[in-house]
């Protein structure tokens, strides 16, 4: 049997922390270790985690740090590990209660990394949206990625997996710290390291839509960097995969990945000199070849692309 340590950052989430706590400490896997984090909370997040911690005291560990961000609050939780897995849940999302039971086979198994899926509802937990993910089994990090990046759109989130403890560890994986986008940034290159990847078709995290979200409501300046930080895990990329074993045309289809993200924030960014300096970026970087055509459709679209980004990158 498996142990799995779930990883709770928290910041200012009273309104949906309870909901999140009660999903976690009621798993029909009994176990299970809770480490919450609370980065800096001003408001009563940290009152209602300590007093779970209280309640639960065989399953919650209760940690306390200045506010740092979401990255600095899962690295810190990391150091208190001590399950054959480790989950990473937001605080304003929640779970399945049978969501860790069934997947204890796939743990049982011995697998580096297990996704599973993901439904997107609004905070009265109505379903907006059920993500499309291909189901497979004993792939490699390398096969998974090539599978899971042409049709899944939440390929980079870290709380949609499963991941074996010894193996996040022996490879000493972090999210960055003081950069937005971190999953994007971190969980396509951990799962290129992986030497055993599921799909399953294991319904059970829902991804709440709330007013709390990172991407929504933030100023100009928040928003650039955002912006900008994906370019940053780009060129961070490029330098990681020229170490990794793994094909070229595997090489290729990272690249391919990361461009298609980068491509589409330009329609986020609303200055006209951010978005000025974000497509001198990309033009540096000549990501335009990164759009690979494997068939008629995507002849199609990287005309298209070409097309309406090069002018898009020229004329705007």
């Amino acid at each position: 049997m498996s142990k799995i340590s779930i990883i709770v950052p928290i910041y200012n989430v009273e309104k949906y922390l309870s909901k999140c706590l009660d999903s976690l400490v009621n798993q029909s896997l009994q176990d299970i270790q809770i480490i919450l984090v609370n980065d800096g909370s001003k408001d009563n997040s940290g009152k209602i985690a300590k007093q779970y911690a209280k309640k639960h005291i065989n399953k919650i560990i209760y940690l306390e740090k200045e506010n740092g961000g979401l990255s600095d609050a899962r690295n810190y939780g990391l150091q208190y590990v001590t399950g054959d897995y480790i989950s990473f849940v937001d605080a304003d999302d929640y779970i399945d209660v049978d969501l860790y039971a069934r997947l204890e086979k796939y743990m049982n198994q011995n697998y580096d990394m297990v996704k599973f899926k993901i439904v997107k509802v609004n905070s009265k937990g109505q379903v907006i949206e059920e993500n499309v993910s291909p189901v497979f089994n004993e792939k490699t990090g390398e096969e998974a990625f090539n599978i899971l990046y042409r049709v899944d759109v939440m390929t980079e989130v870290a709380w949609g997996y499963l991941y074996k403890s010894s193996f996040w560890k022996n490879n000493k994986f972090e999210f960055m710290k003081d950069r937005y986008h971190e999953d994007f940034g971190l969980i396509p290159l951990v799962m290129l390291r992986a030497n055993k990847v599921a799909s399953t078709n294991i319904m059970g995290y829902y991804y709440v839509q709330s007013e709390q979200s990172i991407t929504r409501n933030v100023n100009i300046t928040k928003k650039k960097k955002m912006s900008m930080d994906l370019i940053y895990y780009y060129d961070n990329m490029i330098n990681k995969i020229d170490v990794y074993n793994i094909k070229q045309s595997t090489k290729n289809n990272i690249k391919t990945y990361y461009t298609n993200c980068i491509l589409l924030e330009i329609n986020n960014i609303r200055q006209k000199e951010d978005r000025k300096v974000y497509k001198k970026e990309i033009r540096k970087r000549k990501m335009i070849k990164n759009i690979k055509v494997t068939n008629i459709k995507q002849l199609i679209k990287r005309l298209l692309l070409n097309i309406n980004i090069e002018w898009y990158l020229k004329l705007r």
